[in-house]
């Protein structure tokens, strides 16, 4: 029986829980063939280690800093992918990679299980390729404008082009400002662990916050939004549902998601809800 490979690249990648989550479903789908590693990858490597890859491996799972590169090594590219300007997953078909992007919908899943539906307004914290996904989460609830909080200025004008293409409305605010991120209905913080810990939000007990951090948690800025009353949606929710939808688009199997999420609660030591 030929084997068949997939994996997560990224650096640092060592902490992923991606290879936990998606053995877990191979083992539970029956696919014994199956198998799926972490690989450390810069930016500038990818394109050569994508090129070596031999024909059994199936998709590639990215993480950051590829999720804009990705694109530039694809043979093809989704409009989801293409509009926002990020992928987190490559497709082996037989002309080639195909560029796709499970972190919206993910990210919209997250939110819908959380009472999420049609927010009025929606802040983004960050503005790298997570941020991207963030954007088009947004487009797809139906908001038409978007506060965006980032450290670097130029930043807000990088994904001008985005809000244009996913017909956003995308007002830009410098970092010193994101302690008014509170009175959104819908905090989604992209930003990597640490960078908004020292934040102090006045938070609505209506306002969700989505921190796609998971390691550790809760981070600081979980913790402040939860002893206000708000609902939080976690990281592992988006490392989850992401991870469903590169489970079929690899495997073509349906992805078995009880198996799925308990593998990934017990690696975090977390009992299931």
């Amino acid at each position: 029986m030929l084997s068949r490979r997939a994996g997560v690249l990224g650096k640092p990648v060592g902490h992923s829980l991606s290879p936990v989550l998606h053995n877990a479903g191979y083992a539970a789908a029956g696919l014994e063939n199956w198998s799926y590693d972490a690989t450390e990858c810069a930016e500038d490597d990818l394109a050569g280690l994508v090129e070596g890859l031999g024909p059994e491996w199936a998709g590639l799972s990215l993480t950051m800093p590829l999720k804009e590169v990705a694109l530039k090594v694809a043979t093809s590219v989704s409009p989801l992918a293409e509009a926002i300007g990020a992928a987190n997953t490559l497709v082996r078909r037989d002309d080639g990679w195909h560029a796709e992007n499970t972190d919206v919908p993910g990210m919209v899943a997250a939110l819908r299980s959380a009472g999420v539906t049609r927010p009025k307004s929606v802040a983004v914290l960050g503005a790298g390729g997570t941020a991207r996904a963030a954007l088009g989460a947004a487009a797809e609830l139906g908001v038409r404008q978007v506060v965006l909080f980032a450290r670097r200025a130029e930043a807000i004008d990088e994904l001008g082009p985005v809000a244009e293409a996913l017909r956003l409305s995308l007002s830009g605010m410098t970092w010193p400002g994101v302690a008014r991120c509170g009175m959104h209905d819908v905090v989604i913080s992209t930003v990597p662990k640490g960078v908004a810990d020292d934040i102090s939000v006045r938070w609505r007990a209506q306002t969700v916050l989505f921190d796609v951090v998971y390691d550790p948690w809760p981070t600081p800025l979980a913790a402040s939004a939860a002893a206000a009353g708000c609902h939080i949606v976690s990281g592992l929710d988006l490392l989850l549902e992401q991870a469903l939808g590169q489970f079929e688009l690899f495997t073509g199997v349906p992805a078995p998601r009880a198996e799925m999420r308990a593998a990934l609660f017990a690696a975090r030591g977390m009992p299931l809800t």
